[in-house]
């Protein structure tokens, strides 16, 4: 399995840009992609004695600097380690800590949540804007290493809702296969084009499109974050053919003014993940003749891991569509058993782009499998054409008198309501159900309660309907642009 992608496109596409970065405009060909990561890693290995198997820690975001480390890491075998510039030093003091990392570089923007840590004034460091001076200048000759394909080339960190974040090892071979499923499920070649504004430090940042798209000789622009009206500028000046955003975003550009004349005549489609989006965004969105195309995955898995074609987007509404084409799927009830055609149960997948462990976490890695399969942590149901349709993240159930409640299904229904554009509801402490559900909503005009209530009697048993109802203005978000439930928790406490 080749490795070292900058090398082989150097030779095919030397003068064809892979990267832009939005805003300084710097801007690298295949060619120079190359050329500096070669570079870069010589001056890793000679001046840090950086090799196989070191992790190099990163604090910044998105940019031009990333890119050449990613493609250094292809060529000398360190493991990237992206850590989330949005933590403060105690939790970045965690995860460097747990990584063990060799090397330590950061962006002068957010130095001062590193200075004072004993895991960063310990470790060697450097600042990312060296990065361009290094590979300005001709380095020492290097050979490339001998990389397997079980090597890691990222330690990502997941959420750590549940405690501390766990480090998902992803190896080179996840980082073909998932391409590949990628490619094979949306169209992704030398000609395609896209914009990258999810963080570095999610894998939506580097696996969902960057590293596909790398993979294959495409081009990407490079934003630092997520600016509504610069997107939308950009899907039509780049000539941008695949598009993937969370729905809170695709929500924010729709209601631009500038949607309104704005044409997407390259635009392929769209791609949505995180959560379900509403029928009347993807509604929105076709107005303009772009296509959505839901999907799921996960940092375990892929993550691009399932697809719903954009001809089935209404036809199966709320679906994750099926799986991608080197994806193996099994659902399973409590016991383990398969379940039949619109029984809910367990996700579990396996296959080649599947993870082999949570770093330094053998409990974790021991509890996330079942016989060889990775547990997904959701439960969902496959229909009778193979179409699977999430349910609920299994933590996310309440148990309200009895009764298992699953959110996802009852904010799927609450968004029929005409006037709901979000909501998200969450299980609450209650004294006579032991929990029940809290509502969180925004919606388009103004409503009550009562209302509410009165709609949700018509679709849903009377265990599931929230018992409180919260009207907002917008529903806190986290990192990765997902409703914050967590929060919510919070508020109700308070």
């Amino acid at each position: 399995m080749i490795k070292d992608w900058s090398q082989k496109w150097s030779v095919y596409r030397p003068d064809y840009l892979a990267v832009k970065e939005d805003g300084s405009q710097r801007a690298l060909t295949y060619r120079e992609l190359n050329l500096y990561a070669e570079r870069l890693a010589s001056y890793l290995f000679h001046h840090y004695q950086i090799h196989r198997g070191m992790r190099i820690a990163v604090l910044a975001e998105t940019c031009i600097e990333y890119v050449v480390l990613f493609s250094a890491a292809q060529k000398l075998g360190f493991v990237l380690v992206p850590l989330n510039y949005r933590y403060t030093g105690r939790e970045l003091s965690y995860l460097l800590k747990d990584s063990q990392a060799d090397l330590i570089l950061f962006a002068e923007a957010y130095r001062q949540q590193l200075d004072g840590l004993p895991e960063f004034e310990s470790k060697r460091n450097l600042d990312l804007n060296e990065l361009e001076g290094i590979w300005s200048q001709k380095q020492p000759a290097f050979s490339p290493m001998d990389i397997l394909d079980e090597d890691p080339i990222f330690i990502l960190y997941t959420s750590g809702t549940t405690g501390f974040p766990k480090g998902a090892i992803y190896t080179h071979k996840m980082l073909f296969w998932n391409s590949i499923n990628t490619a094979m499920s949306l169209i992704v070649n030398t000609e395609s084009r896209t914009i990258n504004c999810m963080p570095p430090f999610h894998t939506g940042g580097w696996n969902v499109l960057l590293t596909p798209f790398l993979h294959h000789g495409a081009y990407t622009v490079l934003m630092k974050k997520f600016d509504p009206e610069r997107v939308l500028e950009l899907l039509q000046e780049e000539k941008v053919t695949i598009f993937m955003g969370v729905p809170t975003m695709l929500q924010m550009i729709s209601q631009l003014p500038a949607f309104e004349s704005a044409a997407f005549p390259d635009l392929l489609y769209l791609i949505v993940g995180g959560e379900a989006m509403p029928i009347p965004l993807i509604e929105r969105w076709d107005e303009k003749e772009v296509a959505v195309r839901q999907g799921y995955g996960m940092t375990e898995v892929g993550p691009n891991i399932t697809s719903l074609h954009q001809d089935d987007a209404i036809r199966k509404k709320g679906s994750i569509g099926r799986a991608n084409f080197y994806v193996e799927t099994k659902i399973v009830d409590e016991e383990g058993h398969e379940c039949p055609p619109n029984v809910p149960g367990e996700f579990l997948l396996k296959g080649p782009m599947c993870f082999p462990a949570y770093w330094n976490n053998e409990k974790a890695t021991q509890e996330s499998f079942l016989d060889g399969w990775f547990r997904t942590g959701d439960r969902v149901v496959k229909d009778e054409e193979g179409y699977i349709y999430v349910v609920d993240r299994i933590k996310n159930m309440f148990i309200s008198g009895g009764e298992n409640v699953y959110p996802a299904e009852v904010e799927h229904y609450i968004l029929t309501h005409p006037k709901v554009e979000t909501v998200a509801v969450v299980g609450v402490p209650d004294p006579q159900w032991g929990e029940v559900g809290n509502a969180y909503l925004v919606t388009s005009d103004s409503s009550s309660a009562e209302e509410m209530r009165a709609y949700c009697l018509k679709g849903l048993a009377k265990f599931k309907i929230p018992k409180y109802w919260t009207f907002m203005d917008d529903l806190p978000k986290n990192d990765t642009g997902k409703i914050d439930r967590q929060k919510l928790k919070q508020s109700h406490k308070h």
